[in-house]
């Protein structure tokens, strides 16, 4: 899921976030010219502008990444509640000022927590849901293979690839999903079928090259 760029201008005040959570640092330098202990000066030295906006920007576009997730992954990151409620709220806008809005207060407060571990969860949930993609389209193969024409090759091939399946089992489905499918009844087995597909493939952790050669899809 790509999100849409704001304007770099957009986070020139952190006036416009709850609490930035920066505050002055004080920098120690001697006189060059007096090198007594009672000579320290001390120097106010503001955080870097620009390092501020990027950090600003990068959790602003987290906020959104994360808040296009349903409810129950959002729940994962075990937030605050006021913020979970805030991200799952803004999920449900469309693309608007009021939206625009709530992103920069979730930013806010987001920017008080451990950013680098809710990046973490959050690498963690996408790495997930495209393994998951994977599983599903390689289901669907085997099961189509399966339905097609050399359904018989594919189920010797299958069942060399997964020693652990039924091959029985996997037969008796087989035959009912086409029987199914030629006297145009709805198609019960075809979807244990996949069902049972899905879970050995789960269940074994095995990945075809083709499957891992796919592109990752984004998180929904």
């Amino acid at each position: 899921m790509k999100h849409e760029d704001y304007d770099d201008a957009e986070f020139e005040d952190d006036d416009d976030f709850e609490d930035d959570g920066y505050d002055d640092r004080t920098h120690y330098a001697y006189d060059d010219e007096e090198e007594e202990e009672d000579e320290v000066e001390y120097y106010a030295v503001r955080p870097n502008k620009t390092r501020i906006k990027k950090e600003i920007a990068a959790i602003f576009a987290m906020a959104e990444e994360i808040s296009a997730l349903a409810p129950a992954h959002i729940a994962e990151f075990e937030l605050p509640e006021n913020v979970e409620k805030a991200l799952c709220d803004a999920g449900k806008m469309g693309r608007n000022a009021a939206k625009k809005r709530l992103l920069k207060y979730i930013t806010g407060q987001m920017r008080e927590l451990d950013v680098d571990a809710i990046r973490e969860k959050l690498a963690r949930l996408k790495n997930r849901s495209a393994h998951g993609v994977r599983e599903h389209h390689q289901a669907e193969r085997w099961r189509d293979q399966l339905l097609s024409e050399a359904g018989n090759a594919a189920l010797t091939q299958l069942v060399s690839e997964f020693p652990e399946a039924d091959t029985q089992h996997l037969r008796q489905l087989q035959r009912n999903a086409l029987k199914e499918a030629k006297e145009a009844k709805p198609p019960k087995s075809a979807r244990l079928l996949y069902k049972y597909l899905k879970q050995l493939i789960s269940d074994t952790g095995h990945s075809t090259a083709a499957d891992a050669a796919e592109p990752e899809e984004d998180l929904d």
